[in-house]
């Protein structure tokens, strides 16, 4: 039942239709108003290989070069997210952190991403900093 429900809502696991959800900051450029927001626009942009959007939301200071997803598009199949903690990371805050797991197929092995990710707002924009993350 609830794999049904997320499949009919955003790939970030909300009810909401991508476009009312994540699409608004991945495909409207309207500004994510938290680290939480940001974080799931972000899973959804990786769930549709936008590498673009992922280059864009990640801090200067920490961004890749580049961001290379062909090997995603053709062997990951994102599963679903889970938020288990947020610390600050709201509409008036300037650095917030959001643990997650995301759960993900490679080549058809289930695998899980554990990470608990930091966030920095810098001129009204939050930015995807860095993480420490567990795989397996």
């Amino acid at each position: 039942m609830s794999k049904k429900k997320q499949s009919s809502g955003c790939p970030c696991g909300l009810s909401a239709s991508f476009d009312e959800c994540c699409g608004r900051y991945i495909d409207a450029g309207v500004l994510a108003p938290t680290a939480e927001s940001l974080m799931r626009s972000r899973y959804a942009a990786y769930t549709m290989n936008n590498g673009e959007y992922l280059l864009a939301s990640w801090h200067q200071s920490t961004r890749p070069a580049e961001l290379d997803l062909s090997r995603e598009e053709r062997f990951v199949k994102w599963l679903s997210l889970d938020v288990l903690s947020t610390q600050a990371g709201g509409e008036s805050d300037e650095a917030g952190v959001v643990e997650f797991v995301a759960r993900y197929k490679v080549n058809g092995r289930a695998q899980r991403l554990h990470e608990i990710s930091r966030f920095r707002k810098e001129e009204g924009r939050w930015f995807y900093v860095d993480g420490d993350a567990e795989e397996g």
